[in-house]
């Protein structure tokens, strides 16, 4: 099992937490956590971006300003 500190909200305090069994065959990247103090599921969310791609933006024409209304 896959164990890290974390800040626990219902200890009030940083705890040991670890990998509980994955059924949905993560292994040790398994999104979910439980603390080894009283037991509280934490899910850690990843994301994922696209790199921007300079080539997609459209060059600003010069003397064009916005102006207020």
């Amino acid at each position: 099992m896959s164990e890290r500190e974390l800040y626990c909200d219902s200890c009030q305090g940083v705890q040991l937490f670890e990998v509980p069994p994955c059924a949905d065959g993560h292994g040790a990247d398994c999104p979910e956590l439980s603390c080894t103090g009283c037991g509280a599921a934490v899910l850690i969310a990843t994301f994922r971006f696209a790199p921007a791609r300079l080539a997609d933006r459209r060059p600003v024409p010069r003397g064009h300003h916005r102006r207020a209304a």
